[in-house]
């Protein structure tokens, strides 16, 4: 039976990552029929080359450096070898688990709904598949996601040049390796590969690693990453081949040259917005060629398309992409009448070695701050993981907290604690009136809390705080 040339539906999504399924779970849920188009399903981003296969590699370093570090709790470990194609094997391996978990979840979606194809914008609620086939719709979520940027210069470096794409396909690891790039993947990448026995050096024009917003915090990141990684921050990198490898020479806050084998561009994922026609659609499009949307509803002004997740170039980031999905799939369903939704706190996290967390406002929103040192941390020091640093804000008149930057032992858990009071609207008194354990981790938030309650009018009771022990 031929398949008909013109597909009607109430909701369409051109996507089928992160926020695409979750913008036709949302619209199919509230009562809209739904169309999922997609080139190929093959899986979401996170599953395939980004938050999976990367924390794979980190875990890998993980167990390499906790190896190489023993003998200061006094275990004298003998000769400890690396087996690249044990590494490479297992990521890719526990990749392609995740991918097909993915990929079931996917095949549970009516296959009536799901169409192989490339989608285009041709006109108000309409899109054109690259097979000749139409769609009409009521309302339309784009949610294609990003891609790795890659400028021409570089790509014609052919394959001496990596992305998150195409690093977890490696068979060995490489001797020397360059990172432009000092956000979330070239972090955690430089410092893995280091880890791994491979020299590293990161490269990035800015000064300011992981958009950090706090000097101080900032200062012992980098102070930390050091210690594996060869840092050039505030320059200009310029890669050209030479013989198997790549020659790379860099000018600005620090002048030199060195030859690696290959280099890791990370130096940002676009929204992938190339042949949607959105010139058909009639949509404002921002600075970067984004369309204009609402945070709280996904919608382009007052237009019938949505979008969701990466492509929206807001906070690129798994939780955000399946919120945004949620939104616009339930927005799309009830078009033209929208719901605005409060968001989430914005929250990311950096998996290196200890993690990196931005939560919030910043120091600049903020009336009050506090600091505190991880340096002497009790729980930190006896595990010798005691590095790191962390900043709150808080707004007046009673510290009200709003925002945290921090790298520290066990900071995603911080940080999602943080995170949690923040999103609840809760005062620094407030959090310091729940129970702290000894000894924890979480008694090191203590020093901070403390700097911000005795700024504020509203301090904590005396019969509320016992204090922790020296150390703690």
């Amino acid at each position: 039976m031929s398949q008909p040339r013109t597909f009607q539906c109430d909701v369409a999504i051109i996507g089928a990552g992160t926020a695409g399924l979750a913008a036709e779970r949302a619209a199919r849920g509230n009562g809209a029929s739904t169309l999922l188009i997609d080139p190929d399903f093959s899986g979401t981003t996170c599953a395939t080359v980004g938050c999976m296969p990367s924390k794979l590699l980190i875990a890998a370093a993980k167990a390499h450096h906790a190896v190489s570090r023993a003998d200061q709790f006094g275990i004298t470990v003998g000769e400890v070898g690396l087996d690249d194609a044990a590494i490479f094997g297992r990521v890719r391996a526990e990749r392609d688990r995740f991918v097909a978990l993915t990929q079931k979840s996917i095949g549970e979606i009516p296959e009536s709904v799901r169409i192989r194809a490339r989608a285009r914008l041709s006109g108000p609620g309409k899109l054109e598949l690259d097979d000749g086939r139409h769609v009409e719709a009521r309302a339309i979520v784009i949610a294609t996601g990003s891609r790795p940027a890659m400028p021409d210069a570089l790509a014609a470096l052919g394959d001496r040049v990596l992305t998150n794409e195409t690093v977890f396909e490696l068979q060995r690891l490489p001797r020397r390796l360059a990172v432009m790039g000092s956000g979330a993947i070239g972090l955690e990448m430089a410092q893995a590969f280091a880890r791994l026995g491979v020299e590293v050096a990161l490269f990035d024009t800015s000064r300011t690693m992981a958009s950090l917003r706090c000097p101080r915090v900032h200062a012992a990141l980098q102070s930390i990453i050091a210690r594996d990684v060869d840092i050039h921050l505030g320059v200009d990198a310029r890669p050209e081949p030479c013989g198997d490898g790549i020659r790379m020479h860099w000018t600005g806050a620090s002048d030199g040259e060195a030859t690696f084998d290959q280099v890791l561009v990370a130096i940002g994922r676009p929204p992938a917005l190339d042949g949607l026609g959105l010139d058909t659609a009639g949509l404002a499009l921002d600075d970067r060629g984004v369309p204009c949307h609402d945070r709280n509803t996904m919608r382009c002004g007052n237009s019938n398309v949505f979008l969701a997740g990466d492509v929206a170039g807001d906070h690129p980031l798994l939780h955000e992409a399946s919120h945004d999905g949620a939104i616009a799939g339930r927005n799309a369903a009830a078009c033209p009448a929208p719901i605005k939704v409060d968001r989430h706190v914005p929250f990311s996290i950096i998996f290196t070695d200890p993690q990196v967390v931005t939560i919030g406002q910043s120091e600049a929103d903020s009336a009050v701050s506090g600091t505190a040192d991880f340096g002497d941390q009790g729980r930190a020091r006896v595990e010798a993981r005691n590095e790191g640093a962390l900043t709150l804000y808080a707004a007046a008149p009673d510290g009200v907290l709003i925002g945290a930057d921090l790298v520290a032992p066990d900071g995603e858990h911080l940080g999602h604690l943080l995170a949690w009071a923040i999103q609840q609207k809760m005062t620094a008194t407030q959090v310091l009136q729940m129970p702290f354990y000894h000894p924890t981790i979480e008694e090191g938030l203590k020093q901070a809390l403390r700097t911000v309650c005795a700024a504020t009018p509203i301090s904590i009771p005396d019969d509320q705080d016992t204090g922790s022990p020296p150390g703690a």
